[in-house]
């Protein structure tokens, strides 16, 4: 097995542990390549949260712009066709719709690499045995959605939506449960009348009965429990494409649903030599001058400026 393929491998695995832990990350994947740069076709990287990156597509001026447009393209949930062009080079054929960033550090050599965010599924808690929990269960999952059952009246830490669809019980317990751990849609399966009632019982303030939802889904006419599920989870839909289950902390990170242990956002500096926004890890080079710790894209960089500001 060539090099590549084991590389291609090892990101696998990560990409999945990644997900298992609920992380958000950019998968970026070298699509062209113009020599002499050191990318070629096919390469691939994972860019998480913070701007570090696992993987290769390309050197570090490359690596910056990559790190800089990845926190766009989780920040919209959107992904995004990056052309990475040398200064004064010959143009790349065009690509309608690509992001353009010109690298003036570069030795030459032009890259596309296609970003894809990959952001952690929203999770949707479901309390009852009815039909149409179960049918609710079923749509979530159809559009990719985390499921998870209630039982008892634990509601969990990572659920942004529960559904309370259980025709009687401890449905006034488990809407209080899911507004204290601060679930940003909370939707009871009842009547206006009986909906009033069981908030009546739970008595939230009028924040948190922004967030209740009932009788809950769009109003579709439905009537059988399957019908009724597909309104619930549509509503869902149309809420969280709307960035409304966003929890208040995390807005920097817009997006269908963000983990509580969500990552901070990462620092940037300007390169004072080209004028590159670069993006703050470990690996990042730069230096400190009086006291000042100045930041660079690439090693030539900090040269230049040791050997024509510092010395």
């Amino acid at each position: 097995m060539e090099r590549a393929e084991y590389e291609d491998m090892d990101l696998a695995v990560r990409a999945a542990q990644l997900r298992s832990e609920r992380r958000p990350f950019v998968e970026a994947t070298v699509v062209r390549a113009q020599p002499p740069t050191s990318a070629h076709s096919g390469d691939r990287a994972l860019v998480h949260a913070d701007g570090t990156i696992e993987g290769f597509v390309g050197g570090q001026c490359t690596e910056n712009s990559v790190r800089e447009m990845s926190r766009t393209v989780l920040e919209r949930g959107e992904s995004m066709l990056l052309r990475v062009l040398p200064a004064g080079a010959a143009e790349f054929p065009d690509t309608p719709g690509a992001t353009i960033a010109v690298n003036p550090c570069m030795s030459g050599g032009a890259t596309e690499i296609f970003l894809e965010p990959r952001m952690p599924a929203l999770v949707v808690a479901v309390f009852g045995d009815s039909p149409v929990a179960d049918a609710v269960s079923d749509f979530a999952r159809r559009v990719d959605y985390s499921v998870e059952r209630i039982r008892g009246t634990r509601v969990p830490a990572e659920a942004s939506v529960v559904i309370v669809a259980s025709h009687g019980g401890d449905e006034g317990s488990v809407i209080r449960a899911a507004l204290d751990a601060g679930s940003r849609y909370i939707g009871l399966v009842a009547s206006h009348t009986r909906g009033a009632a069981v908030l009546d019982e739970v008595d939230p303030t009028d924040d948190e009965r922004a967030h209740v939802h009932t009788p809950v889904g769009l109003d579709i006419g439905a009537r059988t429990p399957a019908e009724i599920g597909l309104s619930i989870v549509a509503d869902i839909v149309r809420v969280a494409r709307s960035g409304g289950l966003t929890r208040p902390s995390e807005e920097s990170c817009r997006r269908v649903e963000v983990p509580r242990e969500a990552e901070s956002k990462p620092q940037t500096a300007v390169d004072p030599v080209c004028g590159m926004t670069v993006t703050i890890t470990e690996s990042t080079p730069h230096l400190v001058v009086a006291g000042r710790t100045m930041w660079f894209c690439c090693p030539g960089c900090r040269s230049r400026f040791e050997k024509d500001d510092v010395a």
